[in-house]
This record gives structure tokens, sequence and C-alpha cells, in this order.
């Protein structure tokens, strides 16, 4: 880790005069939190300093790097191609750092620091929650930041360094991430209770065909691992409506709209309350993998492979 941290932080500090060329770690910092919080104002509030000091600091970083970073389009910011090579390069740096820094005080014996994870929404919105509760009862000094997002962003941000851990359903195997299974769920059947389906206790898949469906969008891999199911045993339905997460198919489900194929765990409450009915598949199970992220190469911080553990371990 120190011989990467080196690699990356020699150009920036060390080539050619030190008083022209430096750039130090908080501007690095600032131009990364103007692409992420998207303009100066937030950045600067984030940072408690003025707009006008986050301005000053960037012109310095696009005059060390002899061109523009950024470009505005009316309230818009976009990075050049020059400036995507810089973020992704601080971030790199700013990754390395916060590794050393938690190297150097986890020495003591003690585990600090933070744990930054992005997860899909099914299962961040339903299945992370009793892990991280346990995980921060035991470490409460260990801060966990989670956001959710869409699986092809994750893959993106665990391999850039924006997140130390990606979970997403069915990983792909990637170049530059590993994968750790987590846990895997049941896709079941779910209607509306007026539905004609409600009064079974399973169903055939043969059954669906014909059948109006709310899907998920085209690019997710739960969509693409459920039109295989479908595909395989010879069913066509039809494709009434599209979501991207899993609220608004249950939604749509409960409102008569059309019947779903969803993961069991994400419909627990609605279940519970009787405004879903859920069915097996009786060809089933079928079943929905989920695995944890981390980008290969990279020596996990203590606080990090403490969060995997944890994930990981038998439930009680």
């Amino acid at each position: 880790m120190t011989v990467r941290m080196h690699a990356l932080l020699w150009p920036l500090f060390c080539w050619g005069n030190y008083k022209r060329r430096i750039v130090d770690i908080e501007t690095l910092k600032l131009f990364c939190d103007v692409i992420q919080l998207k303009g100066f104002t937030q950045a600067a509030a984030a940072n408690s300093i003025t707009q006008s000091a986050v301005s000053q600091r960037l012109k310095v970083l696009e005059k060390r790097f002899g061109m523009p970073l950024i470009e505005r389009h009316g309230t818009q910011l976009f990075l050049t191609k020059a400036g995507e090579a810089v973020y992704k390069g601080a971030r790199r740096i700013l990754a390395e750092l916060r590794e050393l820094e938690e190297h150097l005080r986890g020495l003591n014996g003690k585990i600090t620091g933070s744990v930054r994870l992005a997860a899909i929404y099914s299962v961040g919105l339903y299945e992370l929650a009793p892990h991280v509760k346990k995980f921060l009862k035991s470490y409460p000094e260990i801060e966990v930041q989670i956001e959710y997002s869409r699986s092809n962003k994750i893959y993106q941000d665990v391999a850039n360094g924006s997140v130390d851990l990606g979970i997403v359903a069915y990983p792909a195997n990637k170049p530059q991430l590993r994968w750790i299974p987590f846990r895997e769920d049941e896709l079941v059947l779910i209607c509306s209770p007026d539905h004609p389906f409600a009064q079974y206790q399973s169903i055939a898949l043969k059954k669906l065909a014909a059948q109006p469906f709310v899907k998920f969008q085209g690019d997710i891999p739960t969509r693409r691992a459920l039109d295989e199911i479908l595909k395989k045993n010879g069913v066509a339905v039809v494709t009434k409506t599209e979501f991207d997460n899993i609220e608004l198919i249950k939604r749509a489900v409960e409102i008569g709209i059309g019947i779903a194929i969803v993961p069991s765990m994400t419909i627990k409450s609605e279940i519970q309350a009787g405004q879903l009915k859920a069915l097996p598949l009786e060809e089933g199970p079928f079943t929905r993998p989920i695995a944890i992220l981390h980008r290969r190469g990279r020596v996990l911080p203590p606080a990090v492979k403490t969060f995997i553990a944890v994930l990981t371990e038998d439930d009680d």
C-alpha cells in the first residue's frame, strides 16, 4: 500500500520546481467535492469555506496542469477530458491516503475509520439494516456511509475507489474487481389481493403466459435473469410498464397494473399488511445471488474487513 501511495503522490508533489508545481491534498479534495456535490456552493459549504476560495483553489489546480478541468453550461458543470483524468487520479490518491491513515490508526490495535458502501436499492433498503445495526453496536467508533445506486454505477465506483464496497445482484466477473457471496433471495410472484392468482398457494410459470407484467428496466441484472427464466420455460408475458426500483414495482402491482416476480425479502411488510399476495414458483425455487464487491489488489482497511466479516457471518 505504501509503495502505491508513493507512486501516485510523487508526480504531484515532487515533479519539477516545488513552488510552481505543488498540488496539495486539500485542493484535490475540493476538486472532487465540486464534482460529487455538483457545484461550487455545495463544496464550499461542505468544507466550511467561501465559494470564492473554492474557485481560487481550482484555478490554481488548472494552472498547475495547464488546461481547463471544468466547463460550465448554464448552471451545470461538466468535466473536460483533462478533468476526467485528474478526477479519477485524485479519487485514487484520496482513497490511498485514507487507507494509510486508517492503517496507522489500526497499529494501536483499535479498529477505527469509516466504511463507504454502495448498494442496489432492493438490498440496501431491505436487507442491510440488521447487519449495519449489529455492526454499529459492536463498533460504534466506525462510521458507515451507505448510498443506494444502480448496479452499473456501483461497479464503476468500487473500481475507481469512490466507495470501499458495493453490493449487487447477479455479480459479474470484472478484471478490476473481486466479489464475496453475501446471500441468496428467493424470487416469488406477487399480485394484488383481488387478483385471480391470489387464491393459489403456488403457481406454475405456464399460467403467466400473456399476463400483464410489471418489470425492472432492461439494464438491471435481475430483469435480465427473470427474462431468461421465462424464456427457458417458453413463457411470453405482456410488459405493461418498467421501473428502475422495487418500490415503484410494488406500488404498480398493488393497484392492479400487472403482476411481477420480485425477491421475497423486499415484500415482507406488504405481505404482512395484506397489500400484496406472494406465490412461490412451482418450477423453482429460483434464487437471486447477492455479492459484496471490492477492488482487486487493494489492501482493505481493518474497518472494511471487519464490516465484511459481520455481513458474511451466519445469522443468529
